[in-house]
């Protein structure tokens, strides 16, 4: 009999300072740095974003995010067998902030590491963790994606400080004999590392190397609508679904109009597509599960349905999950 794993539970977690556009901008102003509402919801879609306060790290919105997940779910950190963690942003370098969550979580023993793979993270860790289920490994797992980019900001640079945010989101995976990821798609290309980026590292006791983040823009998006159109099929065909088939599509927040490009390649309507880019911004590796869990909550996204979850990321990586939900 096939093991399958489905999503049990989702949750999410946003800190409590939330941004305008308007917010941003009267803030870069005191900078020299000059933005508008009409300049950024142009160009990208939102409208707003939340940002961590000083004391927070990833774990902590990770945490927050995971308690969630748990009270939906229905079960407690002590039924877990695997706690996985996609993070760019983890709170030190090491140790990770998966053990950081697990011990937060009050449980121990599991497995539990991190995932770098940037905004295709949340991607990569899911087709990890249900790797693990479908050969015994594990039979429940934590899946979370959790960013404070607002860290690794160059607040002089509008063209990139303007598009991110910090949040947390994760889903509860479980062993099961009915239909849940029914396939999965992962990709990465080393060559195009230079157009999406943070180039410093930690080197005896200092920062060598530019420590914010850069990003070619019109790069980044040319390749992005190629890749995840292909990424999405290809998960598709695996399953010998097609397109019509999909109920929902749920794609990395990163740009309304790459979103919109993308949902166009698959035909899918607007309205079938999760948007949280506006409110959120893009939260990297957090905001497939963030806008997961939001579409679970405001009651979109209903049992049964066929989820293509996809996202594309500095690495460059790129991947796709097709789920029951």
């Amino acid at each position: 009999m096939r093991i399958y794993s489905r999503i049990l539970g989702t949750g999410s977690y946003l800190p409590e300072k939330r941004l305008t556009n308007a917010d941003l901008a009267a803030e870069l102003a005191q900078q020299g740095v000059e933005t508008s509402d009409d300049w950024i919801v142009e160009r990208t879609g939102i409208r707003a974003r939340h940002f961590a306060d000083d004391a927070q790290g990833s774990s902590d919105l990770a945490t927050e995010a995971a308690r969630n997940a748990l009270n939906a779910a229905g079960i407690s950190a002590d039924d877990l067998d695997l706690i996985i963690v996609a993070t760019s942003t983890p709170d030190m370098v090491f140790p990770s902030v998966a053990t950081m969550v697990q011990h937060k979580l009050g449980t121990a023993g599991c497995p539990a590491f991190d995932v770098q793979a940037v905004c295709s993270g949340f991607i990569y860790a899911l087709t990890i963790a249900d790797s693990m289920i479908q050969s015994g490994s594990a039979k429940r797992a934590l899946v979370i994606g959790s960013e404070v980019f607002s860290r690794i900001l160059d607040f002089k640079d509008r063209t990139t400080c303007v598009l991110f945010g910090d949040g947390a989101g994760a889903v509860i995976l479980e062993a099961s004999d009915q239909p849940g990821i029914l396939a999965t798609d992962l990709h990465a290309d080393g060559k195009y590392k230079d157009i999406l980026c943070v180039p410093g590292h930690v080197n005896k006791g200092g920062i060598l190397g530019d420590p914010v983040l850069k990003m070619d823009g019109q790069a980044v998006f040319k390749l992005a609508v190629g890749v995840l159109e292909e990424t999405a099929r290809a998960s598709l065909a695996k399953a010998n679904l097609t397109d019509a088939d999909i109920d929902w599509l749920i794609p990395h927040q990163a740009n309304i109009r790459i979103m919109q490009s993308t949902a166009k390649k698959l035909k899918m309507t607007a309205d079938k597509v999760v948007v949280t880019v506006d409110q959120h911004g893009n939260t990297s590796a957090a905001s497939i599960p963030l806008a997961l869990d939001t579409a679970v909550r405001d009651g979109r996204i209903q049992r049964g349905q066929t989820l293509m979850l996809e996202g594309v990321g500095g690495g460059f990586t790129w991947g796709s999950v097709l789920l029951r939900y």
